[in-house]
Order: C-alpha cells, then sequence, then structure tokens
C-alpha cells in the first residue's frame, strides 16, 4: 500500500492565545479536501485522522513531525483503533476493519444499504469500547437522512436515533454517562446531550445542550476534556470552543482557517489538541493557505480523555 510521508513545517499563530499562554502550530500541511475523525491513540501514541471524500487515512506522529496517508479506496468518516489490532472505521459502503499496514479490508456491515445516497460522517468509541458513527446525505438535501448507529463488540449494530442532516459531534463525558451528538446544518446548528447507559450501551432522551446560533461557528466534530467540558469545532466561524457542563462558552480559540472540524486532545501528557480542517467551499478572497491542514494547540494547561479502543 502507498505510503505518503511530509515532515512537519515550522508554522505557528500565536493569535489571541498570545496573551493566554496557549499557540497553534501547524503540524501536517496536507491541504485535505475533508480532513476529519482525529483520534488519539494512548497505546501507539500517533493521532489517526481522515480526509474524508479523498478516502485517505492518516496517523501523524508528533516526535517526529511524520503523517502517513493510507489509501482506503471510499470515502471514510471515522475511524477507532481496535484491541485486537487495526482499525474499525464506517466509511461510504459502511462499517469495516482494515489493517493499514497490510491493506487488508473485512466488511462488517452496511446498513445504509438501501440509500445510496449516504456516508457515514462522525464517530467515537464509547468508555466501554463500542464503536458510534453517524450517517448524512453525501450532496446535503432538504429532507435529514442521517442516523446514528452504534457497533458492539460482538459486531451487533443498531440504530439509535435518526433524522439529522449532517450527524456529528460525537463524544463521552470523562465518566461515560452522558453522550453529545449534534447537526451541523444551518437550519439546526445544535448540540445535544444524553444520559448514557454504560452497561447496555443506550441513550437516554435527547436534550439541547448548546444553540450554536450564539457563537460564529456551525457544531463540527467534539471532543471532551477531564474536566467535563466539551470542545465543539465551530466551523464556518474560525473559532474553536470549550463549553462547560451547564452549557456556557468558557473559551473560544481564534483559528489560522475559515473550517475547523475535529478538535481532539492528545499527546503524551494528552494535553495537546489536535484539530483538522478542510478545504473545500472556503469563502473567496480570504487567505488561509492552510485549510485542509491538521494543527496542534500547545499550551492550553488542559487535559483530554484517553480513547478507548474497539472491545471487537
Amino acid at each position: 500500500m502507498a505510503v505518503q510521508i511530509g515532515r512537519m513545517p515550522e508554522r505557528l499563530w500565536p493569535g489571541n492565545g498570545c496573551q493566554m499562554g496557549y499557540r497553534i502550530e501547524l503540524a501536517a500541511a496536507t491541504r485535505s479536501a475533508l480532513g476529519e475523525g482525529a483520534v488519539w491513540d494512548v497505546g501507539d501514541q500517533r493521532l489517526w485522522w481522515v480526509d474524508i471524500t479523498a478516502g485517505l487515512i492518516h496517523r501523524y506522529d508528533p516526535k517526529s513531525g511524520l503523517n502517513e496517508s493510507f489509501d482506503f479506496g471510499e470515502p471514510v468518516g471515522c475511524l477507532a483503533r481496535r484491541e485486537a489490532g487495526g482499525l474499525v472505521l464506517a466509511a461510504k459502503s459502511g462499517f469495516w476493519f482494515f489493517d493499514p499496514e497490510t491493506g487488508r479490508r473485512d466488511h462488517i456491515a452496511d446498513p445504509e444499504a438501501h440509500l445510496p445516497d449516504n456516508r457515514f460522517n462522525d464517530g467515537c468509541t464509547d468508555m466501554q469500547g463500542r464503536f458510534w458513527a453517524g450517517s448524512m446525505r453525501d450532496a446535503g438535501g432538504p429532507a435529514p437522512a442521517g442516523t446514528f448507529y452504534r457497533l458492539d463488540p460482538d459486531l451487533t449494530l443498531s440504530a439509535w436515533r435518526g433524522g439529522f442532516h449532517t450527524a456529528n459531534g460525537l463524544a463521552f463525558s470523562p465518566d461515560g454517562r452522558r453522550m453529545y451528538v449534534s447537526d451541523s446544518d444551518p437550519a439546526v446548528r445544535r448540540i445535544w446531550v444524553c444520559d448514557y447507559d454504560m452497561e447496555t450501551g443506550e441513550p437516554g432522551e435527547a436534550r439541547v445542550f448548546f444553540d450554536t446560533r450564539v457563537v460564529a461557528g456551525r457544531p463540527d466534530g467534539g471532543t471532551v476534556d477531564a474536566e467535563g467540558c466539551y470542545w465543539q469545532a465551530g466551523v464556518s466561524g474560525w473559532q474553536i470552543y470549550r463549553i462547560s457542563p451547564d452549557g456556557e462558552v468558557l473559551l473560544t480559540i481564534d483559528m489560522p482557517v475559515e473550517k475547523p472540524t475535529k478538535p481532539q486532545f492528545g499527546g503524551a501528557n494528552l494535553d495537546v489538541l489536535f484539530v483538522t480542517s478542510l478545504s473545500l467551499g472556503l469563502t473567496p478572497g480570504r487567505d488561509q493557505p492552510e485549510a485542509g491542514s491538521l494543527f496542534a494547540i500547545k499550551g492550553l494547561g488542559i487535559k483530554g480523555v484517553p480513547q478507548v479502543r474497539f472491545a471487537g
């Protein structure tokens, strides 16, 4: 399998963090069409992420600055590392196991084979190693066609809730008892939270957690920190937001790109906030040559939560 490798350029933006102690660095200059799905694996000390439309799976090593790319052959929405080795992922044609070293692909299930215009988008594991992923209509559209699914370690697949335009924002609180989801559609742009039964993997009734009409960016990918705050990538708003468990914006970070897509804590001490971005549909006339790249925000003084591997 072809592997593309690039070294980290030296570029940083102190931005609004200059007085607050943090800085934004360019980690991997990829110019991805739709960079997304960042997952830090504590075991291999790498950041895994995807370029959805290109079907590329990236593996970034912050120690060496190398970013390796593996071609999956179709759009990939999200992934997680497996306890058994390799990756589990949700792609255009459903759920797969994938070994990036050998290129082996094993299909698990395609719950939306009857929806050829759909693809999978955002996802992550819960604290018990179940893999969650949400779908969306690939080219958008007026009718919501997205659904969230849960893949259990025994490979049982369950649909939870439909009616999403762009199923996004999946994250779990540090104690595993809250599940966050969002819809990025401009007509919706809300984040919901559910009480989560860790024993069964069943979410409770969804309630509005945060309405992003009060900030510049629509909700895209999300993560949580060790203090239980939810971090949202404000796509189309040039910003990242840290939101308290009570729904209060505690911190706004100005990004050097219009469309940040997914924040994820990583690094040896889980204190670096990695942020993916996209380069599609940018506002004309705005200078953002690094759009689609991977960024690293350092010096926040905040730690993330270890991401659990898929238990299957």
